[in-house]
C-alpha cells in the first residue's frame, strides 16, 4: 500500500510538474518592415526571439527589411506615416497600437496602424 501512495505521489508530482513547465512557456513574435517599398513581415508563438524575427524578416522579403519591435508573451504592431514609422508593444493589442502610434508621430505625421499582432499568452 505504501509503494501504491509513493507511486501516486510521483505521478501527481510530475503532472503537476509538466503542467507549469506549459504555463511557463515564453512565446515571442516580431514585425518586419521595409522602408523602400512598405512590404512588411510578421510572426508570433515563436519559442526564441531568434526564430520570431528570422520568420518575421523572411515574410517581409526585402533586402531592406529591418524588424523594429519584438515582443516576449505580449503584442506587438507597426504605425506607419507619410515619412517614417514607429512601433510599440504592449499587454494588449490596443496598447502596442498606441505606443506604435506615440512612436510614429515623434518622426513624422500621417499615421496609421499597418500591424499588430499578439501572441498567444
Amino acid at each position: 500500500m505504501a509503494n501504491y501512495f509513493k507511486s501516486l505521489l510521483g505521478a501527481l508530482i510530475l503532472t503537476m510538474v509538466f503542467t507549469v513547465n506549459l504555463e511557463a512557456r515564453n512565446y515571442y513574435g516580431a514585425i518586419s518592415y521595409s522602408p523602400s517599398t512598405g512590404a512588411y513581415g510578421y510572426s508570433y508563438d515563436h519559442y526564441s526571439k531568434y526564430n520570431a524575427e528570422r520568420a518575421a524578416r523572411n515574410q517581409c522579403a526585402r533586402r531592406d527589411c529591418v524588424i523594429p519591435i519584438w515582443f516576449k508573451n505580449a503584442c506587438g504592431a507597426l504605425a506607419i506615416g507619410s515619412n517614417g514609422y514607429g512601433s510599440g508593444w504592449g499587454s494588449t493589442r490596443a496598447r502596442a497600437k498606441r505606443e506604435a502610434l506615440r512612436s510614429c508621430r515623434r518622426y513624422t505625421g500621417g499615421c496609421y496602424i499597418e500591424k499588430s499582432v499578439c501572441t498567444t499568452r
